[in-house]
C-alpha cells in the first residue's frame, strides 16, 4: 500500500468517527430535553378555576390543571371540555411559552374574551385574568404549590 491509500482510509475512519461523535451530541441533547420535560404531578405550571359555568360543564368551582398545551372547545377530544351553544368545537388553545400564558382565539367572532374583552388572535394572560368562553369564565392561577416530603 501506498502512503496516499493509508491516508484517504485514515481520512475515511476520521469522518466515520466525527458521524458518530455528532450522533452522540445530539442523541445526548435529546435525551436531557426528555428528562426536563418530563414533570412530576405536583410541578403543575397553572390551573384554571371555573368561576361561572351556566350550563354545568364543566361544573362552577372546579380547579383543572394545566399542561404546557390546552385545547377548550365542545369537542370530546379537548382538554376542557366546554358546554355551551356559543363554543365550537376547536374555540381556543392555551399555550405556557416560556414565563407567558397565551390564549388563541381560534372561533373568531368575539365570543373569546379576556377580562370581559373580546380578543381577536393571540394574547398573552397573566395569572388572576378570566378567560370568556361564551357563558362560561375561567380563572387563571398558579399551581397550588404541594408541601411534604415524598
Amino acid at each position: 500500500m501506498d502512503v496516499l491509500t493509508l491516508v484517504l482510509w485514515g481520512l475515511r475512519i476520521a469522518f466515520l468517527l466525527l458521524i458518530y461523535v455528532v450522533l452522540l451530541l445530539v442523541v445526548r441533547a435529546l435525551w436531557r430535553d426528555l428528562r426536563a420535560a418530563v414533570r412530576d404531578e405536583s410541578t403543575a405550571l397553572g390551573r384554571l378555576v371555573v368561576v361561572a359555568s351556566p350550563y354545568g360543564q364543566p361544573e362552577a368551582g372546579m380547579s383543572i390543571p394545566l399542561d404546557a398545551v390546552t385545547t377548550l372547545g365542545r369537542e370530546v377530544n379537548s382538554t376542557i371540555v366546554i358546554d355551551d351553544d356559543h363554543v365550537i368545537e376547536d374555540h381556543a388553545l392555551l399555550t405556557f411559552r416560556g414565563r407567558l400564558w397565551v390564549l388563541e382565539d381560534r372561533a373568531g367572532g368575539g365570543v373569546t374574551r379576556i377580562n370581559g374583552q373580546p380578543i381577536a388572535g393571540a394574547a398573552v394572560l397573566g395569572y388572576g385574568d378570566e378567560i370568556g368562553l361564551g357563558g362560561v369564565r375561567l380563572r387563571l392561577e398558579r399551581a397550588p404549590v404541594e408541601t411534604g416530603a415524598r
